[in-house]
């Protein structure tokens, strides 16, 4: 059996372009997995849920999480008023807490003072 010597130089040649183009694409990260802020050009805001009376989003330069709802018994497509954030560079810690906005009769609890 011979073999063709050019065209198994040009087969070689087309299967390592090919995996030069392919891996890269294969191992890039997937969107919400970057380490860090965003790289220039890349999404400031990612959408993670929306239910068309709520909405999930996350800011990536800043790395917090924000949930938005309409106002009680208001119709879908009602405005989406910004209810909660939480900071998502203590995620891993013990205790994470929310940071309350706008929210209907909420009244944070007050310190009570020692006399």
């Amino acid at each position: 059996m011979t073999v063709n010597t050019p065209k198994a130089v040009f087969a070689g040649a087309l299967l390592v372009a090919a995996a030069l183009v392919i891996f890269p694409l294969l191992s890039s990260p997937v969107a919400g997995q970057q380490d860090g802020p965003p790289k220039k050009g890349g999404a400031r805001y990612s959408v993670v849920a929306t239910e068309g009376h709520n909405l999930l989003v996350t800011d990536n330069g800043t790395n917090k999480l924000y949930f938005y709802t309409i106002d009680k018994d208001r119709p879908i497509g009602s405005p989406l008023k910004l209810r909660a954030s939480v900071d998502l560079n203590k995620v891993g810690d013990e205790e994470i807490r929310i940071t309350p906005h706008n929210l209907e009769g909420f009244e944070p609890k007050r310190k009570e003072r020692k006399e």
